[in-house]
Formats: structure tokens, C-alpha cells, sequence
């Protein structure tokens, strides 16, 4: 019953060519092309890209286009430093449900959003207690500094690591100081992170800005601090771009630790050649859920959409995951109860609309000559509903009536976050690309 609680190239280059040609909000129409029966029917996915430029103006006016175009959910967006005035201002006053892949900030657990706001991403209040840990246990620090990008994400981030390191591993961080956004040096900030002599430095950005700090950092430092970074930093470009190993850098960032991980795995390597990165799971689950919820609706409605979110996700119900998501569409519009199961954790939703459960790997740099970011551990975080909890409708009406289920994408493609945006898109599309191919 409910609960409460073709490859790759081609692909890419067909999609950008629908873009150019219908302007802002490129419509992808992914048809049903046969062989299957049951609840799905004919009904095809429509996708809307869009691309927040990971500002928050250009955010809001791609999320508006969305909305033009009659998306009533949406994958995104990326930034909480975006995400948090699109959900305001767009995605609450038109009751459409937001879900981002990997928006972090606890301002987002804390919106007034009438419940339409949810992550597939765990809060910062998790990742602040992985980093303060990496600091006192695996580093040995005893005195921290945080150098942090001045929006929600490196102020609560920043807030959050300071408070826990403070009070649950007796350690002093000596000072908290921000940065801004494209600056052309950022050495008086770095200087003054570093004037008390801190045994670790915890750096909280964006891999744009990130690349400009490190060579600012190495060209004032002998390297001798720890440093500890959060996912997102977590880009293997920086190494070559900086023109130094970073051996003395460490990250955390939420892990692919679902229990379908494997399978998402192998689907997007698969379809696009190569391994997947850093949200990439959080964003096909995001997806998935979408058009699950979507399916089990019966209809293109945002607040229809919203409340069976945690009906397909939150168990009981039959489960689903990346290995079998053609099955559990066509059941969630026949109105039968699933259960899906991420890549990225068991995707339970809790009363804010957050996972109950997240992972969290704690990875390195390869060096200069590599772009790879090796996992060295995974860390995994229950919260107080592991099974997930909140609102949801009584009934999973599902129905094919409509033509096709619309998605919305609102992902960086450019900005400070392009580099792991593109990877995002692609996981963010796969479920609709598996229906298409059924």
C-alpha cells in the first residue's frame, strides 16, 4: 500500500541539434520503439535540458524556461548556491517538484517549500562530520583553518565542519575566511588562512576558482599542511591545471553506496564508454524517480508528482532499480506499489524530502599526470528514519492518458562547475534513454 512516510556521439550530437533548433529549452522526445507491454504503453519521455551557467541568475532564468515549456519536475539544480533562489523563486510559487543531484547546503533542508523540494544528495551536516573526522583521525590535526566560497554551500559547509570538529574531536579551527568567486589572485586570503599555522586547511569551492587558489597556494606555501577539500573539488583535471601533484590534498564526497550501484555502473559504461564520476548516480536516481513518480501520477501535474515521490521510493512495494527501471515504469502506471532502489543509497526520503541514508568516500588525487581521484575509503551515515518518512497521496492512480511524461534538466554545462556538469547530464539522461530502448 502507499507509504507515509545508438552510442554515445550520436546521441549527443542528435540532442544538440533539437536544442539549436527550438531555442531555449531543447525538447528531447524519447519514444517507446516497441516490444514491450503493460502499464508503460505508448507514453515516451520528454526531456528539457537546461543550463544554470552555475549562476544563480542564469539558473533561475533557464529554470523559468522549463517551466514555459510545462515541466512540472525537474533534476536540479547542481550548486546550492543556485539551487536554493531556483527553488524559491521558480520551482515553489509554480508547484513544480525539484530534486537536485547535488545540492548539499542544510539551507536546503531548511526551505519553506510545502514539500516540493528534495535531493538525491545528502546534507552537509553529514559531510561536515566526514571531514572532521578525516582531520583529527586521519590526519592528526589538532588546529584547522577553512578557506570557503562565499555563497550557502562554503558558508554552511564551512559552519558545519567548524562546529563539529569543535565539539565532538576538542580541536581549535583558528580561523574561517571567505573567498569570492572569479578572482584573478587569491593570495591575501590564502595568507591570511594560513598566518596562525594551522596543522590542516580545509579549502571549500568550486574546481574554477579552485584551480587559481592552489597555484596561489603553492606558490606561498612549501606544501606542508594537510589540506582537506569536499566533493566540490572533486575533479581530476586539477592536479594538471594547478602544475603540481597535490599530494598533500584529501577530499570527501558523497559515495555511490546504494545497493544498485553495480548495475548503474555497468549501464553507464555501457552507454557512454567510460567510468561514471562524482553525482553521477545521485543524478540518475534523481531521474529515475521522476519518471517513476511521474508514472505512478498518471498525469504531468507537479503536485500529483510530488506526493507519490515517496510512494515509488520509500519501501514497501516491489523493488526497482537501474537493472530492471523499464519494469518498475510500466508497474507504477498499472498503479502497483514499487520500491526503488538507488545507485546512490536506498533513495528513502525523509520529512524534508533529504535521503535517510547517504555514503561517503573519502578519495585522493593522482597527480599531475592523471585525472583520476581513487577511492581510499567509503564511509555510510544512517539518519533517525533509515526507512524514510513524510507525506504522501493515498492512492497510486498511474494511467497513460497523456502522450508523454515531461523531465526537466537544470544542470551547469558552463561555469564553475562545467567539468563535472557534462557527466551529470549524461547519468541524469540514462533512464529516459532506457525507456526509449525497451
Amino acid at each position: 500500500m502507499p507509504r507515509d512516510t545508438g552510442n554515445r556521439h550520436t546521441y549527443r550530437l542528435d540532442r544538440r541539434d533539437v536544442i539549436k533548433g527550438v531555442g531555449a529549452a531543447g525538447m528531447l522526445g524519447l519514444a517507446g520503439c516497441g516490444g514491450s507491454s503493460g502499464g508503460g504503453g505508448g507514453l515516451e519521455v520528454n526531456v528539457s535540458i537546461e543550463d544554470t551557467q552555475t549562476d544563480p541568475n542564469a539558473g533561475t532564468a533557464a529554470a523559468n524556461s522549463l517551466i514555459d515549456a510545462g515541466v512540472p519536475f525537474v533534476c536540479g539544480s547542481a550548486s546550492s548556491g543556485v539551487n536554493v533562489p531556483v527553488s524559491q523563486q521558480v520551482f515553489i510559487p509554480n508547484e513544480v517538484v525539484g530534486c537536485s543531484p547535488s545540492s548539499t547546503a542544510l539551507s536546503v533542508t531548511n526551505l519553506d517549500d510545502n514539500d516540493y523540494i528534495f535531493r538525491t544528495a545528502p546534507s552537509d551536516i553529514l559531510q561536515g562530520r566526514v571531514l572532521a573526522q578525516v582531520a583529527s583521525e586521519r590526519l592528526g590535526g589538532s588546529t584547522t583553518a577553512t578557506l570557503f566560497v562565499n555563497n550557502d554551500y562554503g558558508q554552511q559547509l564551512s559552519n558545519r565542519y567548524s562546529n563539529v570538529f569543535e565539539d565532538e574531536f576538542g580541536g581549535t579551527v583558528q580561523a574561517q575566511v571567505a573567498f569570492n568567486q572569479g578572482e584573478s589572485s587569491y593570495t591575501s586570503v590564502i595568507q591570511e588562512a594560513l598566518a596562525d599555522g594551522p596543522d590542516v586547511v580545509n579549502v571549500i569551492g568550486y574546481p574554477e576558482d579552485g584551480a587559481q587558489i592552489f597555484r596561489d597556494y603553492y606558490s606561498a606555501s612549501d606544501g606542508s599542511e594537510d589540506i582537506i577539500v569536499p566533493d566540490g573539488l572533486r575533479d581530476g583535471a586539477l592536479p594538471g591545471q594547478v602544475g603540481n601533484d597535490m599530494d598533500n590534498v584529501i577530499g570527501t564526497a558523497p559515495a555511490a553506496g546504494g545497493p544498485n550501484q553495480e548495475a548503474f555502473s555497468q549501464a553507464y559504461q555501457d552507454e557512454y564508454g567510460e567510468a561514471p564520476g562524482v553525482f553521477t548516480s545521485q543524478s540518475f536516481d534523481s531521474v529515475a524517480i521522476g519518471i517513476l513518480a511521474n508514472a505512478a501520477a498518471g498525469e504531468n501535474d507537479g503536485t500529483a508528482i510530488r506526493d507519490q515521490m515517496r510512494n515509488i521510493a520509500n519501501p514497501d512495494g516491489t523493488e526497482i532499480g537501474p537493472q530492471n527501471f523499464v519494469e518498475g515504469v510500466e508497474m507504477a502506471a498499472a498503479g502497483e506499489n514499487i520500491n526503488y532502489q538507488g545507485a546512490s543509497s536506498a533513495t528513502n526520503f525523509n520529512e524534508a524530502g533529504d535521503p535517510a541514508s547517504a555514503a561517503y568516500s573519502i578519495w585522493e588525487f593522482e597527480g599531475a599526470d592523471s585525472e583520476a581521484t581513487p577511492t581510499l575509503d567509503t564511509q555510510s551515515f544512517e539518519g533517525g528514519s533509515p526507512q524514510g518518512a513524510g507525506p504522501s497521496a493515498d492512492e497510486m492512480p498511474g494511467g497513460t492518458s497523456r502522450t508523454a511524461m515531461r523531465i526537466g534538466i537544470l544542470l551547469p554545462e558552463t561555469g564553475n562547475l562545467a567539468s563535472v556538469g557534462g557527466p551529470m547530464i549524461q547519468a541524469a539522461e540514462l533512464p529516459a534513454k532506457m525507456w526509449s530502448n525497451r
